[in-house]
């Protein structure tokens, strides 16, 4: 087996020591400064040859795996016709979220942010047996979604690259099993990949399906905020947070709703302390867990219609608007503004109360609270007066909200929903992370819209149940690079570093550069990936130096000044550790720890 053979003074790279101006987290810095990617338009990058290289090789980790659980690969078109996500719904839902364009005939189509329609229809094209079944198959190619915000380089882009896979079963007993079968190849291929990740309790959004887990990276970067319990082995993307609701309790002895002046208490604080010193409690003084605080949005539905939606958390939490917008994606979600607020006089800003909220109040707008918002619980309210709350206004006797929604932010300490259940005392403790994976049990939700049919074994026509999985391998890039990286620069893990061994002529000295170029050959004849730093001229050893730390091949190998005692030194990325070894025993050496 022959290894490849680079050299830094023909390599397609230019390295950076100051930071690009558009790059916000770390991983994206180094990752620019480093020659891995270059900034093509926002949201969309250009792969470089040593980016391309760690690209290709996590690729290929995925495959591997993919197809050790008897999962094959094909490969769809990235341009798709619209008909099919009509079908599903997704044409409109999707909203402005996907690229659409006509040809010249004036037909209709979108560059794929997703293939769930494709998938589905080539097995019904294929299949039509349950002999034909279970299939699971995949591809990994580039996705395109019109994000609003790209931001953190490869991290949240436009323009990605993805594994998506799917299954195919006749019976939901079938699709565990494959679901299983994918979820074991994830932990395999994530504990190849070298991060440290999580797996968690996830919602489907606009995939539809159930059972839903995420792969999380952790990262002080991520987007995602997931928490987990101290006690029991609960873990949790926060939009999939269950509020255990407390139990109805009677309310006949709670004194009637009753409205007070409180002027000057337009915010949740002043309400509070004007109750503490106005309207003071016998057992302990008022908090702002005693207040309902009605919050409210529009909703912009795909289709282009906007409707008001008012939101009732504990005055003590805010809504969370992830939160809220992963309870109902793919609907978009944003704070009510004084126009809107205008088209409902019913509204007292600062003072509003279920007393003007419901469907089937004055105003009609759609009335939700939080789960602790339950039977017979009493709350401080407003009272749709200016200068005015309603005290003891209790649910089930004095109001009747519309529905419930988990919108209200999870904090540190709140109760574990698996332990309530037990009646143990675990609580949540929150982290940030990097989805990395998402896997879902889809069900029949596409089998349905596309007439994906297979007849059984009594020749009976059933519809086939799916699963899907993606993998984001561009995103990996990203997230292994900030889970590893240091103060001096990159720092990979050998199974998807763009090379295995970073070799540095030291010098300027013609023996030196022989005896480097002759110790990469060597390892590349024993079947190692070799970056040579062959440079010459003005480019120092230093530059040479900071290049290799920067650039973060696992192993770096200095030929220089030892030379002349015939050793060369073998230093380790990540530790630090050096070692000087004969220039005889080298390769031996380097190749050995390489495949140890």
């Amino acid at each position: 087996m022959t290894g490849r053979l680079l050299r830094m003074s023909t390599l397609f790279v230019r390295t950076l020591r100051d930071d690009p101006n558009d790059a916000e987290v770390p991983s994206h810095k180094l990752l620019v400064r480093a020659g891995y990617i270059r900034r093509a338009a926002p949201g969309i990058y250009t792969w470089l040859p040593l980016g391309l290289r760690v690209l290709r090789r996590i690729e290929d980790i995925i495959r591997e795996e993919m197809d050790e659980m008897g999962a094959q690969e094909l490969s769809f078109p990235a341009l798709l016709p619209k008909e099919p996500y009509e079908a599903t719904g997704r044409w409109t839902e999707y909203g402005p979220n996907i690229f659409r364009l006509q040809d010249r005939k004036g037909a209709d189509y979108l560059l794929g942010p997703t293939h769930e329609e494709m998938f589905t229809l080539v097995v019904k094209d294929l299949y039509s047996s349950y002999k034909d079944l279970p299939l699971s198959i995949y591809q990994i190619q580039t996705k395109y979604r019109d994000e609003a915000r790209p931001r953190a380089g490869l991290l949240r882009g436009r323009e990605f690259v993805m594994k998506d896979s799917y299954s195919f079963d006749v019976s939901d007993a079938g699709l565990e099993e494959s679901y299983q079968k994918h979820r074991d190849a994830y932990v395999r291929i994530f504990d190849r990949l070298g991060f440290e990740y999580v797996i968690v309790k996830a919602t489907s959004g606009a995939m539809g399906g159930s059972a839903s887990e995420e792969f999380l990276a952790k990262a002080e970067v991520g987007e995602d905020t997931y928490v987990r319990c101290t006690r029991c082995d609960y873990a949790a993307n926060v939009e999939a947070v269950t509020v255990p609701a407390p139990a109805a309790v009677s309310y006949d002895d709670v004194p009637a709703a009753h409205a007070e002046d409180t002027p000057g208490t337009p915010t949740i604080d002043s309400l509070v302390d004007h109750l503490n010193e106005a309207f003071p409690r016998d057992d302990r003084p008022w908090v702002a867990g005693d207040t309902l605080k009605n919050v409210l949005v529009v909703l912009k539905h795909p289709d282009g219609t906007r409707e008001p939606l008012a939101i009732g958390v504990p005055g003590d939490r805010e809504v969370d608007q992830k939160r809220l917008e992963g309870q109902l994606e793919p609907i978009e979600v944003e704070p009510m503004d004084e126009a809107e607020f205008a088209k409902h006089p019913a509204l007292v800003k600062g003072y509003i109360g279920p007393g003007s909220l419901g469907e089937e109040s004055t105003s009609g707008i759609r009335f939700v609270v939080d789960p602790r918002i339950s039977e017979g619980t009493r709350w401080v309210t407003g009272a749709d007066v200016h200068g005015s709350h309603v005290i003891d206004m209790t649910v089930g006797r004095d109001f009747t909200p519309d529905g419930t929604i988990e919108a209200a932010e999870v904090r540190d300490g709140d109760a574990c929903p698996s332990c309530s259940v037990r009646g143990d005392d675990g609580v949540l403790e929150s982290a940030r992370g990097v989805e990395m994976g998402h896997i879902f049990q889809l069900g029949r939700k596409y089998a349905d819209a596309l007439g994906l049919q297979v007849l059984d074994e009594n020749g009976k026509l059933v519809t086939v149940t799916m699963g899907s999985y993606g993998i984001g391998p561009s995103r990996a890039v990203a997230a292994i690079a900030e889970g590893t990286l240091d103060e001096l620069g990159l720092c990979w893990p050998r199974d998807v570093a763009p090379a295995d061994v970073h070799v540095v002529a030291a010098g300027k000295e013609e023996a030196v550069h022989a005896a480097a170029e002759q110790l990469a050959r060597d390892l590349k004849d024993a079947g190692l990936e070799v970056l040579l730093d062959d440079r010459a001229g003005k480019v120092s050893p230093g530059v040479k130096f900071k290049d290799a730390e920067l650039i973060g091949v696992p192993t770096i190998v200095t030929v220089g000044r030892g030379l002349a005692d015939g050793v060369v030194e073998v230093r380790d990325r990540k530790s630090g550790e050096r070692e000087d070894v004969a220039v005889a025993d080298a390769a031996a050496r380097i190749v050995g720890l390489v495949r140890s």
